[in-house]
């Protein structure tokens, strides 16, 4: 799968003020009516109870020129400086990193476990675009801009 290209985003979570981020490349549209999204997360991800714990989670949609907030947001920076020099707005239910393509809001509606994954099926809340013209995808270990 390393060779099929994927959209990268970052996943935020916000549950009682506690907040993480984290890079993402597993977001996918699931349907128009209702407007659902879905993401599979490892339940080993340091993210995993805190996202099942909030019942909502944000995705802010990467553009091509943020390649070093996607490595940051992967990068797992101890919780006192995760959110050091990003540049970040309130969203509905968690953080929205600024500058990408968009951003989608969801409530999780489901959670089907799959293998080490669980796959988050979202309704979705809010959906915004971005002042970015170009993706930034992941494909073969590397970042590419679309």
């Amino acid at each position: 799968m390393r060779f099929w290209p994927h959209g990268v985003s970052v996943l935020t979570i916000d549950y009682e003020g506690d907040r993480m981020g984290v890079t993402l490349s597993s977001l996918v549209s699931l349907s128009l009516d209702p407007p659902l999204v879905g993401i599979s997360v490892g339940k080993q991800a340091s993210c995993y109870e805190l996202l099942r714990r909030a019942g909502a989670f944000a995705v802010s949609l990467l553009g091509s020129e943020q390649e070093a907030l996607a490595l940051r947001f992967a990068a797992g920076h101890p919780p006192i400086v995760h959110w050091q020099g990003v540049e970040t707005r309130e969203g509905e239910v968690a953080p929205l990193v600024e500058g990408g393509v968009g951003w989608i809001e969801a409530r999780t509606v489901a959670e089907h476990d799959v293998g080490d994954h669980t796959f988050f099926v979202g309704a979705v809340l809010t959906v915004e675009r971005g002042p970015s013209t170009r993706a930034l995808m992941y494909r073969d270990r590397e970042y590419h801009g679309l």
